[in-house]
């Protein structure tokens, strides 16, 4: 991450930048609803990291990055599988039956999941609280899955949600454990070109859909690749250059409000009660989990 830390530190770009990732990582689900009207889930995720790729090629030249050694292609690739190919793939089949507002909850989920990691994968000890922050979490999510469409028709549309969350908190521990070499700038320019060449098995059909997509979804589509995908990602790193972790993600509980408030200025949905109250219980445990753990570190929010 030296490239980006090179700035000087300004506490007003810092609050810009995490303004700016907010706003982002908030349109997305927006986005993605808007997408899904003229794409099917895959060519949406390939297209939209197309773009992604494209612009972060355009980055890595300006600013420059580090080439990879052979021995770490396969972890990129795994990065890459996990932090773009199955969880974008995943929340994309999940919103066509979850609204915007509950998917950006639901998808705040990832540090309850790295908690089940810590301890069945990685043998980590697990303290009570953060066991205690994890059955609060869950909670919340069949709460705000039952609050979207009622608990009779609960369907694997928010379990795809969960999986994606899954996915990132894999990527997160993948990133935490193997990718120390690398600065942020690099690593973010191979995860999504990775993820994105992962993605190719599903070019076939991709034109014909971008030939009929209609100029609003064309629109939608290439601010998904350029914001939440691309420039979101390096504000991020410019964040985490100057703030520290663990403080610069309590930031990121404003994202569902913020996708909310997108979803019902653009879609006009009204987030019901239970969705606001699950999405109050989610943030509250996961804010309660890095708490407890302040010293170790967050994680980011996927867009």
């Amino acid at each position: 991450m030296q490239a980006l830390a090179a700035d000087s530190h300004s506490p007003v770009k810092i609050i810009l930048a995490m303004a700016f990732v907010v706003a982002c990582w908030g349109y997305s689900p927006t986005g993605i609803h808007i997408g899904l009207q003229a794409y099917d889930p895959v060519h949406l995720a390939l297209l939209r990291f197309l773009l992604a790729s494209v612009f972060m090629a355009v980055v890595a030249v300006f600013r420059g990055i580090h080439l990879p050694t052979l021995r770490d292609l396969p972890l990129m690739f795994a990065l890459g599988f996990f932090a773009v190919s199955l969880h974008h793939v995943a929340i994309n089949f999940g919103q066509q039956g979850v609204s915007a507002g509950a998917s950006s909850v639901l998808a705040q989920s990832t540090p309850l999941f790295s908690t089940l990691l810590a301890r069945f994968v990685f043998k980590d000890r697990v303290s009570l609280w953060r066991w205690g922050c994890v059955f609060l979490g869950l909670i919340g999510v069949v709460i705000v899955v039952a609050g979207d469409h009622g608990l009779g028709s609960i369907d694997a549309h928010g379990l795809l949600i969960l999986l994606a969350a899954l996915s990132w908190s894999i990527y997160f521990a993948l990133q935490k454990h193997h990718a120390r070499r690398y600065d942020g700038l690099t690593l973010v320019c191979y995860t999504v070109w990775a993820g994105t060449a992962l993605l190719l098995i599903y070019l076939p059909g991709l034109v014909d859909q971008v030939l009929s997509a209609p100029v609003h979804v064309q629109l939608a589509v290439v601010s998904l690749g350029v914001f939440p995908s691309a420039l979101a990602y390096l504000a991020w790193a410019y964040v985490l250059a100057h703030v520290d972790l663990s403080r610069a993600t309590m930031t990121l509980y404003l994202v569902p409000p913020m996708a909310m408030a997108i979803a019902s200025f653009a879609l006009g949905e009204r987030p019901t009660l239970m969705i606001v109250v699950g999405g109050l219980v989610v943030l509250v445990s996961v804010l309660a989990l890095n708490l407890e753990r302040r010293g170790g570190g967050g994680q980011a929010a996927s867009g």
